[in-house]
């Protein structure tokens, strides 16, 4: 499929189409070139289990991208379609669901963020999907997930050996599901061949800031951004996160070191100290935590810890010098370096975005009481 920006060009509907010969809808016809460009062909998978907000942020951006083709006279840019199964919903609004038909070839699909956290369960109700994404990728389809989202698209193997991103708090769940997948938690988007993948919440806009710029060009995806107030430059979500580990487990000893570490993160020096009556082998509990957990014995008390200075750092009297002692740590420099790392940020920048203190000063809102004026909408 041939993409050409900034053409001139008119969409022909209600009649024969000069190059093709038909009445095809879906062709932007390109004055004085006979030469006919395929609108780019997106499906949104309309999910059991999908988070309303995600599939009608996926659809407002690109509906209003489509309304700036319009407004300047040119025909849509995406030709948007909703897939799925029609047991669970027939339309969602304007948009009447299209049967999965591996004959219906896409050029792009997007997979909504999952409302529920069983990821288990919503990669098993969904399983139906895993053969048609398949079937799409290996007819040329880019495919891209928002969010948990990720979760489908690894259950379909097509991330294995690819990096990936989902939202931070189902980092370590992902990464035990999915060993495979190259996993980058930090990520705001991933991009690996023609495979997307977005974290969570607002990091989805970044992905399909990314997706527009690919077909529609720099100038359309900076339109949008403004469009929707999105400042393109966020670099990592890590900050975001919060570390707090699910027990979906069935594991008993490693429960029972988890909630160890959760009781005691702050008095210990070493790991020993932990497990020292622990009825197994280091090296086999240590296995059984990774596979259990998704992490190591040590990563899970760092970020135990650096969740806790987080949380001190949060309140009104916050300091770094106190968060670094109620979290556990001695040494100021390993605190900062550990904190970094962790965060993305020093603690010292972490404190200033979402101290107590300095928030109401910094991000309150104001409503002006002056009287409401008619005025002309400004172009």
């Amino acid at each position: 499929m041939l993409l050409i920006t900034n053409w001139e060009f008119r969409g022909y509907s209600g009649q024969n189409c000069l190059n093709c010969n038909t009445d095809n809808v879906d062709c932007i016809f390109i004055e004085n070139t006979a030469k006919t460009i395929e609108m780019v062909k997106l499906g949104v998978l309309l999910t059991q289990y999908h988070r309303l907000l995600s599939v009608a942020a996926i659809m407002d951006v690109f509906e209003t991208v489509n309304g700036f083709y319009e407004e300047e006279g040119r025909a849509p840019f995406f030709k948007i379609h909703v897939a799925g199964d029609d047991t669970h919903a027939s339309a969602f609004g304007a948009y009447q669901l299209q049967e999965l038909d591996d004959k219906v070839r896409y050029d792009l699909i997007l997979i909504p963020a999952f409302a529920s956290t069983d990821m288990r369960k919503a990669i098993r109700d969904n399983k139906g999907y895993i053969g048609w994404l398949c079937s799409q990728r290996r007819q040329g389809a880019s495919i891209a997930s928002v969010c948990t989202g990720a979760f489908l698209l690894a259950a379909t193997g097509l991330l294995d050996d690819k990096t990936a991103t989902t939202h931070v708090d189902a980092s370590g769940s992902f990464a035990a599901a999915f060993p495979s997948v190259k996993l980058q938690s930090h990520a705001v988007v991933t991009q690996d061949q023609d495979i997307y993948t977005s974290g969570g919440s607002t990091n989805s806009f970044y992905l399909l800031l990314l997706l527009i710029e690919k077909y529609c060009g720099r100038e359309v995806a900076i339109r949008t951004a403004k469009y929707f107030a999105i400042d393109m430059d966020r670099e990592q979500q890590t900050y975001f996160a919060t570390f707090r580990p699910a027990p979906s487990h069935n594991d008993e000893l490693v429960s029972q070191l988890q909630q160890r570490i959760r009781k005691d993160y702050a008095d210990v020096n070493t790991i020993e100290e932990l497990i020292n009556d622990i009825p197994s082998s280091r090296r086999n509990l240590a296995r059984r935590f990774k596979q259990a957990t998704g992490v190591t014995f040590i990563e899970y008390l760092q970020r135990t810890r650096i969740e806790a200075a987080k949380r001190v750092l949060e309140q009104a009297s916050g300091g770094v010098l106190e968060s670094m002692i109620a979290s556990g740590y001695n040494d100021e420099k390993t605190f900062r370096q550990l904190f970094k790392k962790t965060v993305g940020m020093t603690p010292s920048s972490y404190r200033d975005k979402y101290n107590l203190r300095s928030t109401p000063s910094r991000h309150s809102f104001t409503l002006s009481s002056a009287p409401l004026q008619d005025s002309p909408r400004q172009p």
